[in-house]
C-alpha cells in the first residue's frame, strides 16, 4: 500500500495551541488517531473564525471536506499542548487544500501533519460551486 505523503508550505496563515485531553487517549496510552481529527477540526474552526468565516453558514459559499490524511510522526500523550499551524495550497477552480503542521507547543517536535481536501459547497442548491476570488485571498494570506 502507497503511504500519504504531505509536504509542508513555506509559510502559514495561522497557528493555535490545543491541550490534549484524557479523553483524547486510547488504550495504547497514546492520542488515538480518531481523536487528531478532532484536533485539526478544533484548529480549523478556529482559523474560520479568525478570519470572520463560517464554515456552513456563509450567504455565498460554504465549504465541505472532500478527504483528508495524517502523517504521524511521534505519539502524543495527555498533558501535552499541540500546535497547530496551517496553510492553505493546491487551489482549483472548486476547491482547495488545508495543510497541517502539528508539533508540541513546548519542544517544537512535529508530531504530525495533516491534509484535508476542501470543496466550496452551496448548501441551499446541494451543489459545488466555485472558490470566490476574495475568498482564495484570505486563504493565501493577501488580505
Amino acid at each position: 500500500m502507497a503511504r500519504i505523503k504531505i509536504s509542508l508550505p513555506d509559510k502559514y496563515i495561522f497557528s493555535t495551541d490545543i491541550p490534549v485531553r484524557s479523553t483524547d487517549i486510547n488504550r495504547g496510552g497514546h492520542m488515538g488517531w480518531n481523536h487528531m481529527f478532532n484536533i485539526l477540526d478544533e484548529a480549523r474552526i478556529q482559523f474560520w473564525d479568525s478570519i470572520d468565516y463560517s464554515e456552513t453558514e456563509n450567504a455565498r459559499v460554504s465549504n465541505i471536506m472532500a478527504d483528508a490524511g495524517i502523517n504521524y510522526k511521534r505519539q502524543v500523550f495527555y498533558g501535552q499542548t499541540l500546535r497547530v499551524e496551517m496553510a492553505a495550497d493546491e487551489f482549483t477552480e472548486r476547491g482547495f487544500d488545508l495543510i497541517f503542521r502539528i508539533s508540541d507547543a513546548e519542544t517544537g517536535e512535529e508530531v504530525a501533519r495533516a491534509k484535508t481536501g476542501m470543496l466550496c459547497f452551496d448548501y441551499k442548491e446541494q451543489k459545488i460551486t466555485r472558490v470566490p476570488d476574495d475568498f482564495r485571498e484570505k486563504l493565501q494570506g493577501e488580505v
